[in-house]
Protein backbone atom coordinates (compact mmCIF):
# COMPACT_ATOMS: atom_id res chain seq x y z
CA UNK A 1 0.00 0.00 0.00
CA UNK A 2 2.84 2.42 0.86
CA UNK A 3 4.41 1.68 -2.49
CA UNK A 4 1.20 2.68 -4.30
CA UNK A 5 0.93 5.90 -2.29
CA UNK A 6 4.58 6.74 -3.09
CA UNK A 7 3.97 6.10 -6.80
CA UNK A 8 0.82 8.29 -6.80
CA UNK A 9 2.68 11.10 -5.01
CA UNK A 10 5.61 10.78 -7.44
CA UNK A 11 3.31 10.89 -10.48
CA UNK A 12 1.46 13.91 -9.03
CA UNK A 13 4.73 15.75 -8.32
CA UNK A 14 6.05 14.99 -11.80
CA UNK A 15 2.79 16.23 -13.30
CA UNK A 16 2.97 19.48 -11.33
CA UNK A 17 6.57 20.06 -12.41
CA UNK A 18 5.78 19.32 -16.05
CA UNK A 19 2.75 21.61 -16.01
CA UNK A 20 4.78 24.40 -14.37
CA UNK A 21 7.41 24.03 -17.09
CA UNK A 22 4.77 24.88 -19.71
CA UNK A 23 3.81 28.16 -18.00
CA UNK A 24 5.17 31.51 -19.25
CA UNK A 25 8.40 32.79 -17.69
CA UNK A 26 6.96 36.32 -17.45
CA UNK A 27 3.84 37.65 -15.73
CA UNK A 28 1.72 40.79 -15.94
CA UNK A 29 -1.04 41.95 -13.62
CA UNK A 30 -3.00 45.04 -14.57
CA UNK A 31 -6.14 46.90 -13.59
CA UNK A 32 -7.76 50.13 -14.77
CA UNK A 33 -10.12 52.76 -13.42
CA UNK A 34 -11.70 55.86 -14.94
CA UNK A 35 -11.08 58.93 -12.78
CA UNK A 36 -13.09 62.10 -13.31
CA UNK A 37 -10.03 64.31 -13.00
CA UNK A 38 -7.25 65.46 -15.32
CA UNK A 39 -4.00 63.52 -15.41
CA UNK A 40 -2.20 66.58 -13.99
CA UNK A 41 -4.14 66.16 -10.74
CA UNK A 42 -3.55 62.38 -10.53
CA UNK A 43 0.16 62.30 -11.38
CA UNK A 44 1.35 64.01 -8.14
CA UNK A 45 -0.60 61.44 -6.08
CA UNK A 46 1.48 58.70 -7.72
CA UNK A 47 4.87 60.42 -7.81
CA UNK A 48 4.82 61.42 -4.12
CA UNK A 49 5.67 58.14 -2.38
CA UNK A 50 5.13 59.73 1.03
CA UNK A 51 1.50 60.32 0.04
CA UNK A 52 0.80 56.70 -0.87
CA UNK A 53 -0.46 56.09 2.66
CA UNK A 54 -3.63 57.93 1.60
CA UNK A 55 -4.51 55.42 -1.13
CA UNK A 56 -2.21 52.37 -1.31
CA UNK A 57 -3.91 49.14 -0.21
CA UNK A 58 -0.62 47.82 1.16
CA UNK A 59 -0.39 50.68 3.65
CA UNK A 60 -3.72 49.58 5.12
CA UNK A 61 -2.61 45.95 5.46
CA UNK A 62 0.03 46.91 8.00
CA UNK A 63 -0.30 50.43 9.43
CA UNK A 64 2.60 49.64 11.80
CA UNK A 65 5.12 48.76 9.08
CA UNK A 66 8.46 50.51 9.10
CA UNK A 67 8.88 52.98 6.24
CA UNK A 68 12.02 54.67 4.95
CA UNK A 69 11.96 57.39 2.29
CA UNK A 70 14.97 58.60 0.36
CA UNK A 71 16.25 60.07 -2.84
CA UNK A 72 14.25 62.83 -4.47
CA UNK A 73 11.30 64.34 -2.62
CA UNK A 74 9.01 63.12 -5.40
CA UNK A 75 9.22 61.90 -8.97
CA UNK A 76 12.24 60.29 -10.59
CA UNK A 77 14.74 59.15 -7.98
CA UNK A 78 12.25 59.03 -5.09
CA UNK A 79 12.65 55.84 -3.04
CA UNK A 80 10.60 54.02 -0.47
CA UNK A 81 11.51 50.94 1.56
CA UNK A 82 9.20 48.99 3.84
CA UNK A 83 9.41 46.20 6.37
CA UNK A 84 6.11 44.89 7.57
CA UNK A 85 4.00 41.93 8.57
CA UNK A 86 3.54 38.76 6.52
CA UNK A 87 0.89 40.43 4.34
CA UNK A 88 3.21 43.15 3.03
CA UNK A 89 6.64 41.61 3.55
CA UNK A 90 9.72 43.74 3.00
CA UNK A 91 11.21 45.47 0.01
CA UNK A 92 11.87 48.75 -1.72
CA UNK A 93 10.85 50.77 -4.74
CA UNK A 94 12.32 53.57 -6.79
CA UNK A 95 10.61 55.79 -9.32
CA UNK A 96 12.76 55.47 -12.43
CA UNK A 97 10.81 57.47 -15.00
CA UNK A 98 8.03 60.06 -15.02
CA UNK A 99 6.25 61.53 -18.02
CA UNK A 100 2.81 63.17 -18.16
CA UNK A 101 1.44 59.82 -19.35
CA UNK A 102 3.39 57.29 -17.28
CA UNK A 103 5.25 56.54 -14.06
CA UNK A 104 7.67 53.60 -13.89
CA UNK A 105 8.78 52.09 -10.61
CA UNK A 106 11.41 49.42 -9.97
CA UNK A 107 10.24 47.06 -7.22
CA UNK A 108 12.55 44.87 -5.18
CA UNK A 109 10.71 42.43 -2.92
CA UNK A 110 12.81 40.79 -0.22
CA UNK A 111 10.15 38.95 1.83
CA UNK A 112 8.20 36.73 1.69
CA UNK A 113 9.98 35.84 -1.58
CA UNK A 114 12.68 37.74 -3.41
CA UNK A 115 11.47 39.22 -6.68
CA UNK A 116 12.38 42.13 -8.95
CA UNK A 117 9.50 43.62 -10.92
CA UNK A 118 8.42 46.83 -12.62
CA UNK A 119 5.22 48.67 -11.75
CA UNK A 120 3.77 51.09 -14.26
CA UNK A 121 1.04 53.67 -13.88
CA UNK A 122 -0.30 54.79 -17.26
CA UNK A 123 -2.54 57.86 -17.49
CA UNK A 124 -4.66 58.30 -20.62
CA UNK A 125 -6.79 61.47 -20.80
CA UNK A 126 -10.36 60.95 -22.05
CA UNK A 127 -12.34 64.17 -22.15
CA UNK A 128 -12.83 65.36 -18.56
CA UNK A 129 -11.59 62.01 -17.21
CA UNK A 130 -8.41 59.96 -17.17
CA UNK A 131 -8.02 56.21 -17.54
CA UNK A 132 -5.48 55.13 -14.92
CA UNK A 133 -3.85 51.72 -15.34
CA UNK A 134 -1.75 50.11 -12.61
CA UNK A 135 0.35 47.23 -13.91
CA UNK A 136 3.16 45.05 -12.63
CA UNK A 137 5.45 43.01 -14.87
CA UNK A 138 8.24 40.68 -14.01
CA UNK A 139 10.04 37.42 -14.57
CA UNK A 140 8.32 34.26 -13.43
CA UNK A 141 11.04 31.84 -12.28
CA UNK A 142 10.29 28.14 -12.17
CA UNK A 143 9.41 28.11 -8.45
CA UNK A 144 7.00 30.99 -9.06
CA UNK A 145 5.34 29.05 -11.87
CA UNK A 146 4.85 26.09 -9.51
CA UNK A 147 3.33 28.33 -6.82
CA UNK A 148 1.03 29.99 -9.35
CA UNK A 149 -0.48 26.61 -10.21
CA UNK A 150 -2.07 26.75 -6.76
CA UNK A 151 -2.38 30.51 -6.15
CA UNK A 152 -3.89 32.89 -8.70
CA UNK A 153 -1.44 35.79 -8.67
CA UNK A 154 -3.61 37.87 -10.99
CA UNK A 155 -6.49 37.60 -8.57
CA UNK A 156 -4.37 38.19 -5.43
CA UNK A 157 -2.44 41.20 -6.70
CA UNK A 158 -5.23 42.38 -8.99
CA UNK A 159 -7.62 42.67 -6.05
CA UNK A 160 -5.10 44.91 -4.29
CA UNK A 161 -4.66 47.02 -7.44
CA UNK A 162 -8.46 47.42 -7.71
CA UNK A 163 -8.66 48.60 -4.09
CA UNK A 164 -5.75 51.01 -4.57
CA UNK A 165 -7.17 52.45 -7.77
CA UNK A 166 -10.57 52.91 -6.11
CA UNK A 167 -8.92 54.86 -3.27
CA UNK A 168 -6.81 56.87 -5.74
CA UNK A 169 -9.99 57.72 -7.66
CA UNK A 170 -11.76 59.00 -4.53
CA UNK A 171 -8.73 61.11 -3.61
CA UNK A 172 -8.27 62.57 -7.11
CA UNK A 173 -11.97 63.37 -7.55
CA UNK A 174 -12.15 65.52 -4.36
Amino acid sequence: MLKIIAIVIGVFAAGVLLLAATRPDHFRVQRQVVVKAPAEKILPLITDLRGWSAWSPYEKKDPAMKRTFGGAERGKGATYAWDGNKEVGAGSMEITDVTPAQVKINLAFLKPMEAHNVATFALEPRGDSTIVEWAMDGPQPFLGRVVCLFLNMDKLVGTDFEAGLASLKVLAEK
